[in-house]
């Protein structure tokens, strides 16, 4: 079959391939990165947003001071968004073929970001912007390394990435509230 542009399609050939490779899910030969590698990456990405909202969740259970409520409020927001992303992921890892690790002892050590608690909202505030600005880098570098190869995770990507973006933009906003008296 051809189209107007010369775009060739050998349906027989795709059912064929389709039916023979069947255990594969989406994975198709038109695929065109290393599968393996995308789900390391993934690993990594899915271990960091876990962190991450351990990490959030943490400091908005010990936030204290002044101004404190809003600020926690902000953190378990924060917290709920990087689970989405994580349970993203992990959905991602297993169309691909893979099984999501999440088991605790590997977390800290794939993570691109640290889980530090800290002492005051100012750090907390800090710590967290710190580590969105680590996975704003890290995503950044994997959407370009995806180029066509993967479009779907590179759009998953690339829409964790828009909410990390407005993640450090709203810690951003709470420094200074962060760092009155408490």
């Amino acid at each position: 079959m051809s189209d107007q542009s010369g775009f060739l399609v050998d349906v027989a050939h795709l059912r064929e391939q389709a039916r023979r490779e069947i255990d594969r899910g989406p994975v198709t030969s038109s695929y065109g990165a290393d599968v393996d590698r995308v789900i390391g990456v993934l690993q990594e990405a899915l271990a960091t947003e876990l962190v991450c909202t351990l990490r959030y969740r943490q400091h908005h259970h010990t936030a204290r001071g002044m101004n404190a409520e809003p600020i926690a409020a902000e953190f378990l927001q924060h917290s709920v968004e990087e689970f989405d992303h994580a349970e993203r992921i992990a959905t991602r890892i297993a169309q691909l073929g893979g099984a999501p690790d999440m088991d605790p002892s590997h977390l800290t050590g794939r993570s691109h970001s640290e889980y530090r608690t800290a002492g005051s909202l100012h750090d907390m505030v800090e710590e967290n912007l710190v580590a969105e600005r680590i996975a704003i880098a890290s995503y950044t570098e994997v959407i370009a390394w995806l180029g066509t190869g993967d479009p779907t995770t590179r759009r998953l990507f690339e829409d964790i990435l828009a909410v990390e973006e407005e993640h450090a933009d709203d810690l951003v906003a709470m420094l200074d509230d962060a760092s009155s008296p408490d």
